[in-house]
């Protein structure tokens, strides 16, 4: 159950992501720095160590979502999705995710869509895993969305779908400001088809926002529905060395009734 925006602007770019999850899932950890085999890597976590988003700097980034419409599932001992975006977190070409993935164990993976965003190549990526194929999709550099929902899938997709174009034409898409709008809404009625989804058993519980442009990335982070009023979190790379890193705001989460 998520809500993935992309909006390129040349080579820089802008990812928004709502994560809806059970009210009954524990509470995930804010976004910190990771070094990896010397590279660094942004991301929150679940206390288990699991990760559904990160941002590398190289400017790179990944976003799992669960494929509920795809009705098989792994056996009962199944590996973590949560391990995939970890595996792959340090890559800087759509190859590298692609030989990453073939070996973990996807056999014991229920499955999933994941999205790579390539500034370097100018690539996006989407590799879906369905129990029996991982294929890889190729989508042109352009503002788009992948919705998924285990309610009703469909028809999530089809109402987020209706929002997210409606707004395309506002003077100020693809802003920070226009994503936070945009994932926040209610439109066209709070429920569990709204891009800022709830229901009586789940919500959206996270908004994570990533700014990515040559010399500086930066991940902002809204524990809780992106309709409230908490302040973002904001964690970047090398802020001392790329001054334009400190002049990105981080600017309080937009209500939207």
């Amino acid at each position: 159950m998520c809500s993935v925006t992309f909006w390129p602007k040349g080579r820089n770019y802008r990812l928004a992501m709502n994560r809806d999850e059970l009210l009954t899932r524990v509470a995930a950890l804010p976004p910190s720095i990771h070094e990896v085999n010397g590279l660094r890597v942004l991301h929150p976590r679940e206390p288990g160590g699991g990760t559904w988003i990160s941002l590398n700097d190289a400017g790179s980034s990944l976003a799992l979502v669960n494929w509920y419409a795809e009705p098989a599932r792994a056996p009962d001992s199944v590996a973590s999705r949560g391990k995939v975006v970890l595996a792959a977190r340090t890559a800087d070409h759509p190859d590298q995710v692609t030989a990453i993935l073939e070996a973990l164990p996807l056999a014991q993976t229920h499955p999933f869509r994941l999205i790579g965003i390539f500034p370097a190549n100018e690539a996006v990526r989407e590799w879906r895993w369905n129990l029996a194929d991982l294929t890889e999709l190729t989508h042109p550099w352009a503002p788009r969305q992948w919705l998924s929902s285990g309610f009703n899938e469909s028809e999530a997709a089809r109402v987020r779908s209706e929002v997210f174009h409606s707004l395309r034409g506002a003077p100020d898409a693809g802003s920070a400001a226009w994503l936070r709008r945009l994932h926040a809404s209610h439109a066209p009625a709070s429920g569990p088809y709204s891009t800022c989804m709830h229901r009586a058993d789940a919500a959206t519980v996270s908004y994570t926002e990533i700014d990515s442009r040559p010399g500086c990335q930066v991940m902002r982070y809204r524990p809780g529905n992106p309709c409230g009023c908490s302040p973002l979190v904001s964690k970047r790379f090398t802020q001392s060395q790329h001054p334009r890193c400190a002049q990105l705001p981080s600017v309080a989460l937009s209500q939207n009734p």
